[in-house]
């Protein structure tokens, strides 16, 4: 059985590669029970999580931990491993680093659902947070519209400067294009830059909206990834209201997102209105963005899919490399 480390996996990426391979493979069908997310403590937001999904191919599951007051004693808040098996026989195939590659996945699928969401000449990209996924969404953006600039916002100046040497250097990214052609830079300004932005992309651990809805202009495509509980959120229900929803599954969204769970309580949007599902796009039964001037908005909170999906793009490139 193959042991991938994390440096193993990042030399079988690229974030081009990844993305094509996922828009393919979306398009095919498979199963994906709903992700269990089990809190380890009645107190506190310690939690362990099992993503198990499967196709003709291949069976995977994740497991991972979030323990965010590691940073307390400087470890690491997530962790996280990926079980492959072989659907034909059951044997298991590989253990892969879960982290780096959520990384890589999370990032591709937003902009892949970008690419049928948001206006095709989107040059301006808004990052909302400062982690570790901050980086990997400016470089997947880069892959699928022509940007000429990115700005990064935090509540920590000092961490949205690193965030943007860390885009720029492309630390983690062995293959970053080297004709990058967009600017980073960083705004302590937010609700300027949400209204200056073609596209926002929100990776926070925010308990409330980050900004206005009426900062946000006609035409901007908004992606929330950051919250996964049902009593927290990245934007206001106005602005809910204001988009055409889309989400990467809805069985997970509907049990964790309180972007759309809160409004939904408030009675302001309904469950119905979701739009689609990314594998929807993927498979053209649904077009994505209706018109120019259309607010769009993308709501993921991490599907099995995806690392399986991110686990076959891997294993068939190592392999290749052997």
């Amino acid at each position: 059985m193959l042991n991938l480390d994390a440096k193993q996996i990042v030399d079988c990426l690229t974030m081009d590669g990844l993305i094509h391979t996922m828009r393919a493979s979306y398009q095919i069908p498979a199963t994906t029970p709903q992700r269990r997310v089990m809190p380890l403590a009645e107190s506190g937001y310690e939690a362990f999580a099992l993503l198990p999904a499967w196709n003709e191919h291949l069976i995977t599951v994740k497991a991972f931990t979030y323990f965010p007051e590691n940073h307390l004693e400087e470890k690491d808040s997530l962790a996280s491993k990926i079980l492959a098996f072989d659907r034909r026989n059951g044997e298991p195939l590989a253990l892969l680093d879960g982290k780096v590659l959520t990384y890589w996945r999370t990032a591709a699928a937003s902009a892949l659902a970008a690419d049928y969401l948001s206006r095709r000449d989107s040059q301006q990209l808004l990052i909302c947070g400062t982690g570790n996924l901050a980086p990997y969404i400016a470089w997947a953006y880069a892959a699928v519209r022509p940007l000429t600039k990115v700005v990064v916002w935090g509540r920590d100046v000092q961490k949205a400067k690193r965030c943007v040497d860390a885009i720029i250097s492309g630390k983690e990214y062995q293959n970053l294009p080297v004709d990058r052609q967009y600017t980073v830079e960083v705004t302590m300004d937010i609700d300027q830059a949400v209204s200056d932005a073609d596209i926002v992309s929100c990776v926070t651990g925010a308990t409330s909206a980050l900004f206005s809805s009426a900062s946000v202009m006609e035409g901007t495509h908004i992606d929330l990834i950051g919250n996964h509980d049902k009593d927290k959120r990245e934007c206001d229900s106005e602005l809910v209201q204001r988009s055409q929803v889309y989400v990467d599954s809805k069985i997970n969204v509907l049990a964790e997102a309180g972007d759309l769970l809160i409004p939904i309580a408030e009675n302001v949007f309904k469950q119905e209105q979701i739009q689609g599902e990314l594998p929807d796009l993927c498979a053209a039964r649904n077009s994505g963005r209706k018109c120019a001037d259309a607010i769009t908005l993308y709501k993921s909170v991490g599907s099995a899919l995806a690392d399986l999906i991110a686990v076959q793009h891997v294993l068939f490139n190592y392999s290749q490399q052997q």
